[in-house]
């Protein structure tokens, strides 16, 4: 199997890059269609209106409406050819990006993805997660390239709850391991291959930063502030874990977050926050060193991750409703398929109380 990464054309991380915008996205279309939600079109809509501008580039801003499903997707796709578009750039969270890069691969222009939080490694990736209306794990959907252009300024990410940074955090904890365990089945990457030393030692990286300068961003963003430590995750959350997860692969971890929306409730967690919990299962799963798993639930309480099924909103152990997690985990092509070891629905339950139950000591 040939070695292969992946990656977006530009990475561009700075204070105030977003004032730029116009400037960078030129080069790649001049009728920009932006996507971003009400909340967001407030934060920065001026900011990138006169940008644009600035730039004599034609904006249109089309509103997302929460969900990236396919009825979204269909309807902005309608947006994007009234306007004649030739670059689309989604601005906001995970599932606005998502929505922006499935936009621009059926509509056949260019993406930009420009993340306001950095709560999911989602936005270097190409790839998308498409849920149902209702919020639950659809489907992944898989495009032949990365994004053109993504585009992270720092002072508007560390401006947003540190809720939403940590739960990046969460989401990038899974990525060195389950790139370990995808490592050790020897199965293929989303990139479609053998994983590269490169995209190896990138989501090793990513754990060490994680460890080293998670909780030191934190406190910094929880005052709204910016400074080396939270410069490092946001790269740690958004590039590392990008590259890492998607050129490395994915194992354990994802999948039993998408077990996971099938409890309703743990529907108020963000993503990130359900992976923490998939990743110390994971961990039981392959009955990794109990000190290994100590160091998780140890720096996941630091940071305000959950480490136990009472932290993310059950109010009490059911067995037949984590079995249906456990079952939805192991579904046909699901990623957990990529550890190195047959993994069965009664495995994963196993798993996941021994990783409530040692998540609360």
């Amino acid at each position: 199997m040939d070695k292969i990464i992946i990656s977006p054309s530009k990475y561009v991380q700075g204070a105030g890059t977003l004032a730029k915008i116009g400037d960078y996205v030129k080069p790649l279309g001049v009728r920009p269609l932006a996507i971003a939600d009400a909340f967001v079109t407030g934060l920065v809509g001026d900011t990138v209106a006169t940008s644009f501008a600035q730039a004599e580039a034609t904006l249109t801003m089309e509103q997302f409406n929460g969900e990236c499903s396919r009825a979204e997707i269909e309807r902005v796709i309608e947006a994007a050819k009234a306007a004649e578009a030739d670059v689309i750039v989604g601005i906001g969270g995970g599932k606005t990006l998502d929505t922006a890069k499935a936009v621009a691969f059926y509509t056949k222009v260019p993406v930009v993805v420009v993340p306001t939080i950095a709560s999911t490694d989602a936005p270097t990736s190409a790839l998308a997660v498409i849920y149902t209306p209702e919020g639950e794990f659809s489907e992944y959907l898989l495009f032949p390239s990365n994004p053109n252009m993504v585009i992270m300024d720092t002072k508007i990410i560390a401006g947003a709850p540190s809720r939403l940074l940590v739960a990046g955090i969460g989401d990038a904890l899974s990525t060195y391991f389950e790139a370990r365990a995808n490592g050790l089945s020897g199965k293929a990457t989303m990139a479609g291959g053998a994983p590269t030393l490169a995209a190896q030692t990138l989501a090793k990286l990513c754990y060490e930063t994680l460890l080293r300068d998670g909780l030191k961003a934190k406190i910094a963003v929880d005052n709204n502030l910016t400074d080396k430590a939270v410069e490092n995750i946001i790269e740690a959350n958004t590039l590392l874990s990008g590259l890492g997860f998607e050129s490395s692969g994915l194992a354990g971890a994802h999948a039993i977050h998408n077990g996971l929306t099938k409890l309703e409730e743990c529907h108020h967690l963000y993503h990130g926050e359900k992976v923490a919990f998939g990743t110390l299962t994971q961990l039981l799963l392959e009955n990794a060193p109990l000190e290994e798993i100590r160091t998780v639930i140890e720096f996941c309480r630091s940071v305000g991750l959950p480490t136990n099924l009472f932290d993310m909103g059950v109010k009490e152990i059911d067995l037949a409703k984590l079995r249906e997690v456990a079952e939805a985990s192991c579904a046909e092509g699901e990623t957990i398929h990529n550890m190195p070891f047959p993994v069965t629905p009664e495995m994963v339950l196993t798993a996941m109380l021994s990783a409530h139950e040692l998540g609360q000591k």
